[in-house]
């Protein structure tokens, strides 16, 4: 005769079953529904799209890896040794991924402070260019004769950033060198001239004409005028020009360097 059937077993093992699949379709669905929920909240913080994406997937696997140790945990499977495992697996990969990680930590500053944006003219880490993408674990810059650098994260938001296009004005400004036998008072007037002649300065704000220094050679001066940040180039070359026509025509030296040698 067949053995009776262990009803009892069965119910033991089949509410075991309707459990786990009860919890892993819950689980599922409160992945979707705290993605969907991250995801609107970095939206209205304005959070850069790239951390909104990864902070969205953090929260789906991160409610997801409960979920699978609550179903583990269902049938009985003792799951602190995996918590161990696990532990002791990310302490491997948090060494032997120090740089990288410190590469993303950056990353995430940086799109969180928002120091500069895509578009931006910047200097920093000795490179100079407009930021082309803002990533997790780098930056792309292109250069300004066009070329494309990656810069890794911690180097970027670890040093001096110097944002090219936060203001909209610009100060332009050339330091210009003249002769000892020129009038400091005429020279003065010169430039002046020249900084308000100049086309590209703002109309409500002054030039100035600043006298540097006495130098070894030539008395320095410096020629400054504010402009639209995208007319600094242009102003700068315009000073430069006017200033060595002007002085040329008051006949005033832009004088060499030079060494006198004395006899003893």
């Amino acid at each position: 005769m067949p053995d009776s059937i262990d009803w009892q077993l069965i119910w033991d093992y089949g509410s075991e079953i309707i459990l786990a699949l009860l919890v892993a379709i819950f689980g599922m669905l409160g992945s979707s529904w705290v993605t969907r929920i991250v995801r609107k909240v970095c939206e209205r913080s304005k959070i850069d799209q790239t951390l909104t994406r990864f902070f969205s997937k953090m929260a789906r696997w991160a409610v997801l890896g409960i979920t699978a140790m609550f179903v583990l945990d269902t049938f009985g499977i003792d799951v602190s040794s995996f918590a161990v495992v696990l532990g002791a697996m990310g302490l491997a990969i948090g060494m032997a991924l120090q740089g990288t990680l410190g590469h993303f930590a950056s990353g995430v500053m940086l799109l969180i402070f928002r120091p500069f944006k895509t578009g931006d003219s910047i200097n920093v880490a000795g490179v100079s260019g407009v930021v082309f993408e803002i990533d997790l674990f780098s930056t792309a810059i292109d250069t300004f004769d066009n070329r494309r650098l990656i810069v890794p994260n911690s180097n970027v938001f670890g040093k001096t950033i110097e944002n090219l296009s936060y203001h909209n004005t610009r100060r332009a400004q050339i330091e210009v060198g003249t002769s000892y036998d020129a009038d400091i008072d005429v020279t003065r007037a010169i430039f002046e001239k020249v900084v308000s002649e100049n086309t590209y300065r703002l109309s409500e704000k002054d030039g100035d004409v600043v006298l540097l220094t006495l130098g070894d050679s030539a008395v320095n001066w410096s020629l400054r005028v504010w402009c639209q940040r995208s007319d600094s180039g242009s102003c700068k070359q315009q000073l430069m020009r006017d200033a060595k026509a002007a002085l040329e025509a008051a006949n005033i030296d832009l004088p060499y360097p030079q060494l006198q040698i004395h006899k003893i």
